[in-house]
């Protein structure tokens, strides 16, 4: 059990997680002006692939042994189509409109479980994940004058997000966390590269090469920080956290885009964020209880 220092320091490397992965999607956001989507998300998943290569040479061949090798590449496969969807959708909304979506990914994760891995998910939660979904519909407004597709984008990537975490649930108990990270890093990189020469353009400016150089490098340190925090601290008290993107998400798309939410974004993402942590309220709950039993 982890102490209230180790809780400490989890939440706060979480925080610096969450503060270096919006700075990602501000980056990526602003390359989409001059640049395509793919190639960004390419180069985006270059420096976890590096530092991946590095792993593996410190190493050695060990830790790609699994019991599970096409789950692994299938998770890898959701973490490609994930981040080239939502990176596809900076292109047309909001910075924070996107991340506000993209909150909907723990609902996903509890309505997976229930249905693919079998988990238990009792009245409270399918009550909280409802109420979340409409939250969603709420950022979205499908049917109003102010519905952009491109929210559908985010949208559909949270939802290979929560594919990628229900397979890390169901392998996690047998496959080490670095070997995850590094079957995740090959495959998405792999089939990412596939793509990338039918869509390249030549990177023409020095501050094209600066910012997909810092938005590669900080992709992985923000991998590698949000990885410490779940090691350090309990996951029900460092999750959470995840929702500071939505602060971020709207300081950086306010000082560098002059975008900032409305009242209706701000409020759906308020009832999904509420539902989010009411769920992870009811799993601490049902947790202790398995405990005490």
């Amino acid at each position: 059990m982890p102490s209230r220092a180790d809780n400490l320091k989890g939440a706060l490397f979480m925080l610096a997680g969450m503060f270096v992965f919006s700075a990602v999607d501000a980056q990526a956001k602003y390359l989409t002006q001059t640049m395509p989507p793919m190639q960004i998300v390419w180069v985006r998943q270059v420096g976890l692939f590096l530092g991946v290569l590095l792993l593996l040479g410190l190493r050695g061949s060990s830790i790609l042994q699994t019991q599970f090798p096409k789950l692994q590449m299938l998770r890898g496969i959701c973490a490609a189509a994930s981040a080239a969807l939502f990176i596809l959708g900076l292109n047309f909304v909001p910075l924070a409109d996107a991340v506000s979506v993209t909150f909907v990914a723990p609902l996903v994760v509890t309505m997976m479980g229930a249905l693919i891995l079998g988990e238990h998910v009792g009245f409270h939660r399918w009550t909280a994940t409802l109420i979340g979904f409409l939250g969603t519909l709420i950022v979205i407004r499908p049917g109003f004058e102010t519905f952009h597709p491109g929210l559908l984008l985010p949208l559909i990537a949270a939802c290979f997000f929560a594919a990628r975490q229900i397979i890390s649930r169901y392998i996690g108990s047998t496959d080490k966390t670095e070997t995850t990270i590094t079957y995740t890093a090959i495959t998405a990189f792999l089939i990412l590269s596939i793509f990338a020469p039918f869509v390249w353009e030549p990177i023409e400016t020095n501050t094209q090469i600066i910012v997909l150089i810092t938005m590669s490098i900080m992709a992985a340190f923000g991998e590698l920080l949000v990885i410490k925090a779940l090691e350090v601290g309990m996951a029900v008290i460092v999750s959470p956290l995840h929702y500071t993107l939505i602060i971020w998400g709207s300081f950086y798309g306010y000082v560098i885009f002059g975008q900032f939410p409305d009242l209706l974004t701000w409020v759906g993402a308020s009832v999904i964020i509420l539902s989010g942590l009411y769920i992870l309220h009811r799993e601490r709950i049902r947790s202790s209880a398995d405990e005490v039993r």
